[in-house]
């Protein structure tokens, strides 16, 4: 569906017969945020919404699963194989009609809905949804002004299959799919790319661009938005391996340098390292790097593997203490660390630092981030774990937030919500109030009225 929109879309806040129609007959919207036709006349954005309605076979086991290392090493030149064939499996396709994955012809992949909602939700060209700001000198030291990160997140088939059951009611998803004994199964891969609002002059890294068109905010806490130009600076990858014995995932990180080929090019995406587990009994802080002018590597580190090849990689932060992290993702955190929180009702914080008061770095309250949870496990007790899938607690905070806070129309005119014994727990939108509270009808629906 392509819903044209005003500020924020809420076509699901139709009738209840409307609403529970097929989850494959493209019920969840594909935006949040349309541009106006002054600004942007070109196709809309399509949410890749047909669910497989049965676990994909064991063809769909991808192919570079034999690449992983038999010995897993901090040394990232026994990872390199796995790396690239994990690289040419997301790009695959892909690239050639501009991620606009449900016409990919090699294999299929798909987006986590209700990702449309709220202040950072997804925009109506490329489906980005806004990510985090950026700080200055957190990409060079000759980065000044801050900016903010746009992304847009993919699941091959297996994972797919997974999110069509937890939506398969799309008025009671239902997150037992991924929580204990159950997780997202074997062979599920994420992959993720990312985008700066960036002045790209002003990074070095960011030489020849590849940019995309994005319907932006014009800083990270504004609302008014603007057509622009957006530029590929992070691809993240995550890996779904019951071979990975403590966490059960594989998470992987690449940064653009347009120096490699000298021209805007998905090639231009260099591998800045892997991790499988979060190093819980390494507690030291001295290769923390927020504002890099090189690359700080641990070799205390067991469990994250580094590119060392400066020629390829270009100077960055990483994570808490050399912990595997992106140019973009919080310096004090880690990919791992930041995932495992993923759980609804989401009652976590993604970092540590994230509160008034935050715990000593490296202390035991510091450390509950960087412990190893296995696949399925919730962060909090008494949660359901969305396995490592943040995407996925958010959705279903949006969705909770939408049905239960924000006057989810119903044909009995009643707010389900009414009978839930935990909502205080669901984690409430910041939303302006003008922005969200208002459900609105898509326009090509009044002739229902």
């Amino acid at each position: 569906m392509n819903q044209p929109q005003g500020k924020i879309v809420a076509l699901l806040a139709l009738t209840g017969a409307l609403f529970t129609a097929s989850v494959h007959a493209g019920v969840f919207p594909d935006f949040g945020y349309a541009p106006p036709k002054s600004e942007y006349s070109g196709p809309p954005f399509q949410l890749s919404q047909d669910y497989p309605k049965a676990p994909p076979g064991a063809s769909s086991m991808p192919a570079f699963f034999q690449h992983l290392p038999k010995t897993f090493s901090n040394d990232f030149e026994t990872w390199r194989p796995y790396m690239e064939e994990v690289k040419k499996y997301c790009l695959e396709g892909n690239t050639e009609i501009g991620w606009k994955v449900q016409k990919n012809k090699i294999r299929r992949w798909y987006h986590m809905p209700w990702q449309h909602y709220g202040p950072n939700g997804r925009e109506g060209i490329s489906g980005l949804t806004k990510e985090a700001p950026i700080q200055p000198g957190q990409l060079a030291s000759t980065q000044t002004d801050s900016g903010q990160t746009y992304a847009v997140g993919i699941y091959n088939d297996i994972g797919a299959y997974t999110i069509g059951q937890v939506w398969k009611d799309p008025d009671n998803p239902d997150p037992s799919y991924t929580s204990k004994p159950k997780s997202f199964p074997n062979g599920t891969v994420v992959c993720k790319a990312l985008f700066a609002d960036i002045d790209v002059k002003t990074v070095p890294f960011l030489a020849n661009p590849l940019l995309w068109k994005a319907y932006t905010t014009e800083t990270f806490t504004s609302t008014d938005r603007s057509v622009t130009q957006v530029a590929l600076i992070q691809m993240d990858i995550a890996v779904r391996d019951t071979r990975v014995s403590d966490t059960g995932w594989l998470f992987g990180t690449f940064q653009y340098n347009g120096a490699v080929t000298g021209k805007a090019n998905w090639n231009n995406l260099v591998p800045v390292g892997i991790m499988w587990g979060n190093d819980p009994k390494e507690t030291g802080n001295d290769f923390t790097n927020p504002k890099p002018v090189e690359t700080k590597i641990n070799p205390a580190l067991k469990q994250t593997a580094i590119n060392a090849n400066t020629q390829e990689l270009p100077p960055t932060h990483l994570g808490w203490n050399g912990r595997l992290n992106g140019p973009v993702d919080n310096p004090q955190a880690s990919c791992l660390s930041c995932h495992m929180t993923a759980e609804y009702q989401q009652l976590a914080l993604m970092n540590p630092t994230f509160q008034a008061n935050p715990p000593p770095v490296g202390g035991d309250e510091w450390m509950k981030w960087f412990q190893n949870i296995p696949a399925g496990q919730p962060f909090s007790p008494g949660t359901q774990s969305t396995d490592y899938s943040l995407q996925l607690s958010g959705a279903l905070a949006n969705f909770y937030d939408w049905k239960c806070n924000h006057s989810g129309v119903y044909a009995d005119g009643v707010n389900a919500c009414t009978k839930l014994q935990t909502l205080k727990l669901i984690k409430a939108s910041n939303a302006p109030e003008d922005e969200v509270h208002k459900v609105q009808r898509s326009p090509e629906l009044e002739e229902l009225e």
